[in-house]
């Protein structure tokens, strides 16, 4: 068996899996999972109610991992998250300064509702996402691996909730917009959850498959025209960049960061393998362009005012980027 059909065979293992509990939103599993296998973090954003715990569960179910749930309330602590230490005292009367572990000493890590926190606590994870690593009284300690934070989040028009500061936004791979079901959907949905059938998952793959998938990952081939595309999709996001296009210097205060560009990368590579493919092609580019940026460019007074959302105007982005330009175009051309 190839690399490649290692790497799709088990992601059908997954999606089947995952399909025993959850009811459509292909979309949203699939963006999930590439965040997965590219060893990134997802931030999961819709109403209430709509199944995103239940998908960040019963993912862990399926890679047999440790899992833990944070709820975040306007009250929740920093400490509440990494630890913290207490005094213990022995059965001799001595006591001593332990360390008491918080819910990110984990595999998979579920943030649910993390914009309910103040910016104070949301800003806990920062170390935790981008080092999988937690330093406490000047003392770095290893998270386990692999570790992944899959956060969601409710609409900001929602009451009781805080914007995410963009340096904690910047570290989530993909922002993955979960959308209402269809009535075919809810309809199962009802089948589901209002009878007696219950469904057990199984874990399907192992810690050492993901790796093994991860490291496929970072195996497909960019060629540099493609390379060069998905850079220039980035550099026209900044309205302030000479490359910056006309829509984000209209309707854009800042760009996404090299971390978009790095996004893009990997995300043009999972999807060229998820389409069966050992090679990234433009659509690639295209098609991971809206979850890997809608979270790291910030619109306008005037884009707000006109009600353009953050996905529109990167459509627009990449309308007006060209995939080849100079001298390859014109030998394209020729």
């Amino acid at each position: 068996m190839t690399e490649l059909e290692f790497f799709t065979e088990r992601i059908e293992r997954l999606r089947a899996e995952v399909g025993k509990v959850l009811v459509g939103q292909r979309a949203v599993v699939d963006g999930v999972l590439a965040c997965l296998v590219a060893d990134g973090h997802v931030l999961l954003e819709g109403v209430p109610g709509l199944g995103k715990t239940l998908l960040v569960r019963t993912l862990a179910q399926c890679l047999g991992l440790t899992y833990r749930r944070i709820q975040f309330t306007p009250d929740l602590m920093p400490a509440d998250i990494v630890g913290t230490h207490i005094l213990n005292e022995d059965e001799s009367g001595r006591r001593t300064m332990e360390f008491q572990h918080g819910p990110v000493w984990t595999q998979i890590l579920l943030a649910d509702e993390i914009n309910r926190a103040t910016p104070k606590t949301q800003s806990a994870l920062l170390e935790a996402m981008q080092e999988r690593q937690v330093t406490i009284n000047g003392v770095s300690h290893p998270l386990p691996k692999p570790f992944f934070v899959m956060a969601t989040q409710n609409p900001l028009e929602m009451e009781g909730t805080y914007p995410l500061p963009e340096a904690q936004l910047d570290r989530f791979f993909y922002k993955v917009m979960v959308p209402f079901p269809t009535l075919d959907e809810l309809c199962e949905v009802m089948n589901r959850t209002t009878g007696n059938a219950h469904q057990d998952v199984q874990p399907v793959i192992t810690p050492d498959e993901l790796s093994r998938m991860r490291h496929t990952v970072r195996e497909v081939t960019v060629v540099p025209e493609v390379m060069q595309y998905a850079m220039r999709v980035l550099l026209a996001t900044h309205p302030d960049q000479p490359g910056g296009s006309t829509t984000a210097k209209q309707y854009l205060r800042y760009g996404a960061s090299p971390r978009g560009a790095q996004t893009l990368i990997l995300g043009g590579r999972v999807n060229a393998l998820m389409a069966g493919r050992e090679h990234v092609g433009f659509a690639d580019i295209r098609a991971c362009a809206v979850p890997a940026l809608r979270h790291r460019v910030g619109r306008s007074f005037e884009a707000e005012a006109e009600g353009l959302e953050t996905d529109r105007l990167i459509a627009k982005i990449l309308d007006e980027v060209p995939e080849v330009t100079g001298a390859v175009a014109r030998e394209l051309h020729a």
